[in-house]
Order: C-alpha cells, then sequence, then structure tokens
C-alpha cells in the first residue's frame, strides 16, 4: 500500500520552483499554492489600506480600480492603490459610457506589437469605441460606428473573444403616433472579434421577423436570446446567422462596396448595417419563464428556470437542455421570506455545479446522470453552508403590562438586519476560495465579516473583518482578487471604494482578521 501523500508547505514548494523542475503550467499552480497558503495563514491580516470617494460609478476589474467614468485609473498592484493614468477632460459628447477590460492573448501572434498590449474598450457618447492601453490610457486605434443609431452598452459575447455593442432600444415618437407610423425596429447590436479588432457586422433587430411582442435581445456564448413580453425567451445560433445573412464580409479601414466605397469606421459614415434578415431564423430552444431569466450550464447541458405561474413562484426548476425532463431533485426553493429574493445559477468554476444562495444558507449543487441510463439526471447537495440563529421565534401575541394584548402581524425576515445574513457571494478562481459577505449589527450598526471557504468541501478557513460600517439600504460589490479585497459601496449620489491588502501582522496593530 503506497504512503500516503503529504502536503507541501510553502518552503517545500518555493525550493521546487528554485530548482526549475516546473513547466509553465505547473509553475502557476503551484504559485497560487503558495498564495493560497499565505491568505489563510494565521500570521497575515488583510487590513484596510487605502479610501476614496466620487461623485460618479466606481468599477473594479483585474487589479484596477476606475474612477470619473473610466477618466482616472488606479493600480492595486502595490501595496497602497496608486495612478496609473489620466485621461484628459472629455465633454459630455465624449463622455464614456461603458467598457471593457481587455487582456494580452497568449495564443495568438498578431501583426503590430500594440494590438498585444491589454486594453480597455471604451464607448463614448457620440458613438465612437475607443481602444485605449491598459497601462497607459494611450489611443492605440479608434473606431466610429454610425451617425444614425444611439450606441449605448457594451457586453462580452464570449470573454476575451467576442464582444457586442448594443443601441438603445427605438420608441416611437409622439408625431408618429399621431401619424399612425409603425416603428418596427427594436435595436441595432454591433458584434466584434478582439485581437486584433476586427469588425464581424451590425444587425437590426426587426419586430416584424422576430415578432411584435420581443423586448430585448442579448448575446452569449454564440446564442442571441429574444425576450418577449408574454415571458417567453427563444435562443438563436448566431454563427448560423451570420452564414446565411450576412451580404458582405466588412473590414475596419478599408472601403466597402455597398457604401459607396467608404472607408469603415471613420467619419462621417461608420459601419453600415452588413447582416440582413430576409426571415426569422430556426429557433434552437424556447421556454416560458419568469422576469425572462433562464440560465444554461452544467454536464451534461441543463438549464434553470422559474415557470411564469404564481404557484411557481419562489422555486427554481433544473431540467435536462436536450429533452426538457425536470431533473430528480430539480425543484429547488429555500421557504425564505426576506426582501431581497434568492438567486440561483451555475457555479463560475465551470464544474457544471449549481450555487443557491439565501439569506442563511447557501447549498453548492451538482447534477448527476448515468450514461445511456435513460433515467432523468438527478440533483443532489455537494455541501452546504449556512449561518446559526437562535430559531425561538418572537410570540405571535404579547401582553403589555396594562393587560392589552398586541399581535404580530408578521415573523421578522429572514433578511433582517438585526440577525446574520448572507449577502454577496464572490469566487476567486485562482486561490479557488468563496468570499461570502455576512452581515450583522452591532450596537444598532450594520456590520460585516467576508468568510472565506474551500470552493470543493465548503470548509471556512478564515473571516475578514470590514472595519467600514455597512448599511443594507444601500448597494454593494465585493471583489475578491488573489491578496486583495476591494469593496465599492454606494451611499445616495456618492460613492466609495474601501481597499484591503494581506499583510504580515504587526503586534501592536488591531486584528481585522479573525
Amino acid at each position: 500500500m503506497a504512503p500516503p501523500r503529504r502536503r507541501s508547505s510553502i518552503t517545500g514548494l518555493l525550493a521546487r520552483r528554485s530548482r526549475g523542475i516546473l513547466d509553465a503550467g505547473a509553475l502557476t499552480r503551484q504559485n497560487m499554492m503558495i498564495l493560497r497558503a499565505m491568505v489563510l495563514q494565521d500570521s497575515r491580516n488583510f487590513t484596510r489600506v487605502w479610501s476614496k470617494t466620487s461623485k460618479s460609478t466606481i468599477t473594479y476589474e483585474n487589479g484596477k480600480i476606475y474612477f470619473e467614468n473610466y477618466q482616472s485609473c488606479y493600480s492595486c498592484v502595490h501595496s497602497e492603490p496608486q495612478v496609473l493614468y489620466k485621461l484628459p477632460k472629455r465633454s459630455k459628447l465624449e463622455k464614456i459610457e461603458d467598457a471593457l477590460l481587455c487582456q494580452s492573448p497568449l495564443d495568438k501572434v498578431l501583426p503590430s506589437p500594440s494590438e498585444h498590449e491589454p486594453c480597455l474598450l471604451a464607448l463614448t457618447a457620440n458613438n465612437w469605441l475607443y481602444r485605449l492601453s491598459a497601462e497607459t490610457g494611450e489611443v492605440l486605434q479608434r473606431v466610429y460606428l454610425s451617425p444614425h443609431y444611439k450606441f449605448k452598452y457594451l457586453r462580452w459575447d464570449v470573454s476575451q473573444e467576442t464582444f457586442y455593442i448594443a443601441s438603445v432600444q427605438s420608441k416611437r415618437t409622439t408625431l408618429a403616433q399621431q401619424a399612425g407610423v409603425s416603428q418596427s425596429t427594436l435595436m441595432y447590436l454591433a458584434i466584434f472579434h478582439v485581437f486584433p479588432l476586427q469588425i464581424v457586422g451590425i444587425m437590426e433587430i426587426d419586430k416584424k421577423v422576430f415578432g411584435n411582442s420581443v423586448t430585448d435581445v442579448v448575446l452569449s456564448q454564440g446564442v442571441l436570446a429574444v425576450s418577449y413580453s408574454n415571458k417567453t425567451v427563444k435562443l438563436y445560433s448566431f454563427e448560423h446567422i451570420v452564414n446565411k445573412y450576412m451580404t458582405q464580409k466588412l473590414a475596419l479601414g478599408e472601403p466597402c462596396s455597398f457604401h459607396g466605397g467608404k472607408t469603415v469606421g471613420e467619419v462621417p459614415f461608420g459601419i453600415p448595417v452588413n447582416i440582413h434578415f430576409t426571415d426569422c431564423p430556426p429557433v434552437l430552444f424556447q421556454v416560458a419563464c419568469s422576469h425572462n431569466s433562464i440560465a444554461i450550464g452544467g454536464y451534461p447541458w441543463h438549464y434553470i428556470y422559474t415557470p411564469p405561474h404564481k404557484k411557481h413562484k419562489g422555486t427554481h426548476h433544473i431540467c435536462s437542455l436536450e429533452d426538457s425532463v425536470l431533473a430528480i431533485n430539480g425543484i429547488q426553493e429555500m421557504n425564505c421570506c426576506s426582501l431581497e429574493p434568492d438567486w440561483i445559477s451555475f457555479h463560475p468554476d465551470d464544474s457544471g455545479r449549481i450555487i443557491h444562495v439565501a439569506p442563511s444558507t447557501i447549498n453548492v449543487l451538482k447534477i448527476l446522470r448515468e450514461l445511456n441510463s435513460g433515467l432523468p439526471s438527478k440533483v443532489v447537495v455537494d455541501f452546504s453552508i449556512t449561518i446559526c440563529r437562535n430559531n425561538n421565534a418572537a410570540p405571535r401575541v404579547t401582553v403589555t403590562s396594562s393587560g392589552r394584548t398586541v399581535k404580530r402581524r408578521f415573523h421578522q425576515l429572514d433578511d433582517d438586519s438585526e440577525q446574520e445574513t448572507f449577502r454577496l457571494v464572490e469566487y476567486e478562481d485562482e486561490l479557488d476560495l468563496l468570499a461570502v459577505v455576512v452581515t450583522d449589527n452591532e450596537e444598532g450598526e450594520g456590520r460585516a465579516h467576508v468568510r472565506l471557504h474551500d470552493n470543493q468541501s465548503g470548509d471556512l478557513l478564515r473571516r475578514v473583518r470590514l472595519v467600514e460600517p455597512w448599511d443594507e439600504t444601500y448597494r454593494h460589490e465585493l471583489f475578491f482578487d488573489k491578496e486583495t479585497i476591494v469593496h465599492v459601496e454606494q451611499k445616495n449620489s456618492n460613492f466609495c471604494c474601501h481597499v484591503y491588502k494581506l499583510l504580515a501582522t504587526r503586534e501592536e496593530d488591531p486584528t481585522v482578521t479573525e
């Protein structure tokens, strides 16, 4: 019998790395193992090192904090955030509406060195798409989209590969309504590849093609998802749409024949519509669901939805994508009474598992299925994370000192600020840890701490106490990025960003990590 495998210490991992016996992939994994061990060491604490307020939205992504509508950027790689760059002031017409951060491609050789740089794709209010250096803010490339359609939103289709820009939805003007002129166009989508930046095409979402009740359209993982007012969602293949309905391939900076020979992506003509629907494409899949919300994932493929009927409110149904058969134990329900509803989605670690979060319980579920058995899949609990609460509910009827009977009209809510409650869940993929924000109440003031759990077992590994108060009536975001924790909160019209760093413990410092 082989001896039990001994866990490597940080010293042992560093010794192996110094001898150069690891390939690139193994070296990265070993580095993350070392960092994870350091994050969980009792001799190191997460300490708040920096705070900054703003009148506009604060955004964090991949070690960078953006302020003032992406005008200024701070880097978090140092012990305290430092200014990386500040862009020149812009007019309201040039204001950055939305942005995406692109990382450097590792599997491609591109013609220009600048195309290998990490970049920020920025969409401005006057329909320009900028490619800015993520490190300096320098303009690397710019593309004019259109003088006719107001583009507003940047979204990933396939992360770091394909993105799309959505226009605002068209609405009939008062004059058009009075004249009886119908408006069939809902919106426009412009689809691009990155590294290098290439236009795939622009297409019009027309109600004459997709139906009069269409309300919204998104593109995700190569699938065009169309929502309808009757609570139906229909999925279409974007690859099929491109192959069948594209009238001409376009290239940025090159003349376009059916555009009068004008240059694609330049003022004043921009990019023409080159995907024209002649009929409705075939539907891959459709389902009626509450709030037009559906999630697809798992192994094998499954989908999660809530049927649009009152009796199913608060339940989540997990079905096979192949035949729409409900899985065994496929109806998940938390039976919670709270202001914020519970939520469920496929786990971001690409394990095919499902994460279901309620105010006092987090269930990580997995889907089991025997191949070629003909039996439906089965949903089982992989692990649960719970909050221990005092279940001695207050009596519904009390008697005052004067003898008057008082009846309570409702029980205490599950997410009541007076008791410990799960608020946010963040997954750190490189350390394989779940960061769970738990709030409670101390002397009438809301407080929060971050619990770090092992992503495979759910075991609680450590707690990080946040210094600033937590008011659950305001919007909060938490980002856990290796040795950095970023808390962004909104208070009325003001925003505030707090940065915590992993530091060695000093005896005289108050411990913020338990």
